[in-house]
Order: structure tokens, then C-alpha cells, then sequence
């Protein structure tokens, strides 16, 4: 039988360094650090969170009006680090709201952001109980190695809150004095990054931030709310910013998954417009769980190289990640653990399913509206997509200035262009080069004009110079004068052929050049093709070139 031994009479004790480990040095983003405590907030079912910022006196404060604390539990609860209100209450508050909070840490956040922390909580008809923490004491604690035990919070000076206290009967209020820089942004710019990352409150309706007393809404999203061309709806997710979104250039698309998860993926106009007015911030997809941004920019996970990523943004919902039984999230709980089996099968899903389906839509509703696409989709050649956005920077020029009547004539007329435009475009690019080649062949292999061809480049010499003394040009508008620059397709091919034959065909460049010319005649006229003609260039047109890199190579 084995005989324990008595109590050793060691034990645990935890320095007051731990706070900077776990708290002071490790949230790095004031947005994450003021959602530590809207989500203790959440937590405490409250319907509101009333953030005042005061700039002139480096204070703000936090306040809401939920459940409050009495004096044992914000002992046994609030400063215990490590506490876990999902221990003791399971993982919804008594209003069935997910508990956000997990590791009890998250508290620790709001010690980086001030010199001095003060907390005043109540329940029901009690006092104010609480204290404060002065960073400046806390690091003489730490410096003397002080245990948590050896170093008693300060007491609470109630002039402090103010009238903050009015008509607030149950709830918690957090005052903090001597701010540091990294939360000296505009106040449009906490209320933006705010809307961006705790959707609950937009989800949740009895839930409300406020900050400078203006609830926190979609309204604060404005400016990508506007500039948002597609969406791509998961799952049937709705929210108020999504039904805002007024000025859309295609109806909302469908994705689905058997994975339950919600949400949805946008694309702007340009990529400069994710960028967040004001701030240093992008719009990103990003992963929510009940709520609250859990990671930022989740596609860096499974980068893709495609031009299409640099104009998305959206957010994933993902609630049953957190569904009590594991933690998915990092100590910082800025991040999820990368090994989660759900946030595999997250990524998995987006790589396989929903962003192939997102990159190939997008290109087509892109280029759709004469705009650039993805270069490294199929639908369209490099070539066709270079002249599309050479016809796109060219209509701009043209375009009706910004305050012209919305459906101006001139951008309708541009907007009928578009697909005769990316056709010329192209079209002229293979009659330049291909006609040009032959006149480098001719001139380096010696071919010599027949007197009919020198007639023709006399012809259309005279010609020009007729036009250049109506235009008044004395100078020279060619680069070079020969016969050869006068000459089209047809007495180029039939210079360079002779009567030579290849492959069988009999001067098979001359004669697709001669049933080619008319129609390449419109194109350098800038005229509009029909559908037969344009079929007609094309199929002519491969010929031609197969022959001309035959030619030029030597392989005539």
C-alpha cells in the first residue's frame, strides 16, 4: 500500500510580472483592446455601451448598463485572471446571448492603453464598488517582485465619474486618465473601426455602442458602402449594412456550404477605396465569431496571387467555432489557433468553392461593364484584355464630368463602344505588326517591288502629299519615306511571296491579304464591323499570321 506523503508545504505563487505577459504587452491594436471591454458588455447583458472620448484631457471612459458586480464578484470574478464565466454559467448569459469571454485575461487588455484605470461597478440598488490601478504603482509592484496579494488596488474617488453615475442603477463604468498615443485617432475613425469589428452590434438589436453619444451603425461604413460593385451572399446572411448597400452594379450572387457559417464576400470599384477613410486601416475578409472580429484578413491564409484578392473584402460568421467545448482563439484573441479543425475546414471551403466561384464571376461582371478584370482568367486572352483596358483608360478621358445628369447621353454612347473598341483595338495591333514584319522582311532580304507594286506606293505617296499641303504640314510625318511604307498587306505578301509556292499553296499570303484588306480598311478607318465581317478578320486573320512568323523566321 502506498503511503502519501504529508503536505510539503510548497506552493504556486505568481509574480504581478504575469500582468505583463498576459495583458500590458501582448494586445497591440486599441480597437482590440476597447473591445476586451464592450465584449465584457456583451457578457454582462447589457443593452448599451456609452464610449466618451475627451481628447483635451487624455480621458475616456467606458460605461454601460448591464448586470454590474457586487463587491465578491468583482473580487472573485473580475480581478481573478484566469476566471471563466462559462465554468460557472455554461456558455450563454440568462438572456441566451453567446458568452464571448473565455480565458479571463481579456480584462488585463485595458491596463496598455492609460496610465490609470478606474473601475466603478454596481448591482441592482447597491453601491459603487471597485478600484483603481495606476500603471506607474504597478511597475515599482513588478520591479519589486511583488505577488498579487502584496499589492491592493487604490481606493475609488466617485467626483471622478461625474454624472456618468446618473440614472445608472446597475452596470459598470471604466475611467481612464493619461492615455497613450495609440488611441489619439479621430473619432470617425474609432467609430468606423468599431462598425468593422463587432457586428454584434448590428446583429443584435437590443444591443447599441456608442461613442460621443451617436449609436455606432452602418451609417459609419459609408464610404464602402458606396464604392461596393458585387456581393456574394453566404449562406443567406442579411445585416443592416448589407441591406444599405444601394448602389451595387449587379444583384446580390449566391454561395453555399454545408459548413454553418454565414456571411458574405464584396468587391469594391478600385482598390484604394478599402481603404477606410481616415484612418490606416483596410477592409479585409474577415472571420466573426458571435459576433465579435476574431481574425482580420483570413485570405492571407490561402493567398491566391490573383488581382482579384486586392478588392475584396466581406466577413465570415462562424459561431459554432466557439461552442464551449474547445478555445479556437490565441491568448491575444486576435487570431485563431491555425491548427483548428474548423478553421481548416473554413479555409478549405473558401479555396476550393467559394473564391473560385467569386474570381470567375467577378471577371465576368468586370468585364461586363468595361472594366478591368482578372488577367489570369481564361475567358479572355491577354491580348483582348489589354485593349479592353486601353478602351477603359480612353473612355475615362471622354467620360461626362462627375456632376453631369446621371444616364448623360456621351457615357451611353461610350458605354455602346465598348465591345467594337476592345475588337478594333486588337485587331489594328495585328495589322500593325504583322504588315510591318513583312516590310522588315522585304527590306532584309533584298525582295524587289515589280512596277505595278512602285506604281501603287507612288499612288498613295502623291496622295499624302496632296493632303499634307491642304493641312499646311511642312515638316515630315513618317519615319521613313521608301516605297515599302506605302505599300498594304496585299502588295507587301505579294512582294514577299513572288510567285514562290509554299506548302503546296500558291502565294497563300497574298490571297488571304487581298480577301482580308476590306475589311482590315473599315478597322483603320475606325469604322464598326458586323458580326460576319469581324468573324471574317479573324479566321483571315490567323492565316495571315501563321504565314508572316513563317516568313519572318525562315521558314518560308
Amino acid at each position: 500500500m502506498t503511503v502519501s506523503e504529508p503536505d510539503s508545504g510548497f506552493k504556486f505563487a505568481i509574480s504581478l510580472s504575469v500582468l505583463n505577459h498576459l495583458g500590458r504587452n501582448l494586445y497591440r491594436n486599441f480597437i482590440t483592446v476597447l473591445g476586451e471591454a464592450i465584449s465584457n458588455s456583451w457578457d454582462a447583458d447589457a443593452e448599451n455601451v456609452w464610449i466618451e472620448i475627451d481628447r483635451e484631457r487624455s480621458v475616456f471612459s467606458i460605461k454601460d448598463d448591464g448586470d454590474g458586480m457586487d463587491g465578491e464578484e468583482f473580487q472573485h470574478r473580475f480581478l481573478k485572471i484566469g476566471y471563466s464565466k462559462r465554468a460557472e454559467s455554461g456558455v450563454t448569459t440568462d438572456r441566451k446571448r453567446p458568452f464571448i469571454g473565455a480565458k479571463g485575461i481579456g480584462k488585463l487588455a485595458l491596463l496598455s492603453c492609460a496610465e490609470r484605470i478606474s473601475v466603478y461597478t454596481r448591482k441592482g440598488a447597491g453601491n459603487y464598488v471597485g478600484g483603481t490601478i495606476d500603471n506607474s504603482g504597478l511597475d515599482e509592484a513588478i520591479k519589486s517582485d511583488l505577488t498579487p496579494e502584496d499589492y491592493p488596488l487604490e481606493g475609488l474617488n466617485h467626483e471622478l465619474i461625474g454624472e456618468l453615475s446618473d440614472d445608472h442603477n446597475h452596470g459598470t463604468i471604466l475611467i481612464f486618465e493619461g492615455t497613450n498615443e495609440r488611441i489619439r485617432n479621430s473619432i470617425a475613425h474609432i467609430r468606423k473601426m468599431l462598425a468593422l469589428s463587432f457586428r454584434f452590434s448590428l446583429l443584435d438589436p437590443g444591443f447599441t455602442i456608442h461613442v460621443n453619444g451617436e449609436a455606432v451603425g452602418a451609417d459609419d461604413l459609408t464610404d464602402l458602402n458606396v464604392n461596393t460593385e458585387f456581393i456574394w451572399i453566404i449562406n443567406q446572411y442579411q445585416d443592416p449594412f448589407v441591406s444599405a448597400l444601394r448602389d451595387l452594379k449587379h444583384s446580390p450572387q449566391g454561395l453555399t456550404t454545408s459548413l454553418d457559417v454565414r456571411g458574405f464576400i464584396a468587391s469594391v470599384a478600385k482598390p484604394r477605396h478599402l481603404k477606410i477613410t481616415g484612418t490606416d486601416e483596410r477592409a479585409t475578409v474577415d472571420l466573426f465569431v458571435n459576433g465579435r472580429l476574431r481574425e482580420k484578413g483570413i485570405l492571407r491564409h490561402i493567398p491566391s496571387q490573383r488581382i482579384v484578392e486586392s478588392y475584396l473584402y466581406g466577413q465570415i460568421h462562424f459561431d459554432s467555432m466557439d461552442s464551449g467545448e474547445k478555445d479556437p482563439f490565441t491568448s491575444s484573441r486576435e487570431a485563431i489557433v491555425q491548427d483548428d479543425p474548423d478553421f481548416g475546414a473554413l479555409l478549405e471551403y473558401l479555396r476550393s468553392e467559394a473564391l473560385s466561384e467569386v474570381f470567375d464571376k467577378w471577371d465576368a461582371l468586370r468585364l461586363g461593364r468595361g472594366e478591368t478584370g482578372d488577367v489570369d482568367n481564361k475567358r479572355k486572352s491577354r491580348k483582348e484584355r489589354n485593349a479592353r483596358d486601353l478602351y477603359a483608360a480612353a473612355r475615362d478621358e471622354f467620360a461626362p464630368d462627375d456632376d453631369a445628369p446621371k444616364g448623360d447621353e456621351v457615357e451611353e454612347w461610350l458605354w455602346n463602344l465598348r465591345d467594337d473598341a476592345e475588337f478594333n483595338l486588337t485587331s489594328y495591333a495585328d495589322c500593325f505588326l504583322s504588315e510591318n514584319l513583312v516590310r522588315k522582311y522585304i527590306a532584309e532580304n533584298g525582295g524587289e517591288l515589280g512596277e505595278s507594286v512602285k506604281s501603287a506606293a507612288t499612288k498613295w505617296r502623291q496622295r499624302e502629299g496632296d493632303k499634307r499641303s491642304k493641312a499646311n504640314i511642312s515638316y515630315e510625318i513618317r519615319k521613313s519615306d521608301t516605297d515599302l511604307d506605302y505599300l498594304g498587306m496585299d502588295d507587301l505578301a505579294f512582294t514577299a511571296e513572288g510567285n514562290k509556292k509554299s506548302g503546296g499553296q500558291e502565294q497563300s499570303l497574298w490571297t488571304d491579304s487581298v480577301s482580308y484588306a476590306p475589311v482590315r480598311n473599315v478597322v483603320g478607318h475606325t469604322g464598326l464591323l458586323t458580326e460576319n465581317a469581324k468573324q471574317h478578320l479573324r479566321l483571315t486573320f490567323e492565316n495571315i499570321k501563321a504565314r508572316v512568323k513563317k516568313l519572318v523566321s525562315g521558314k518560308s
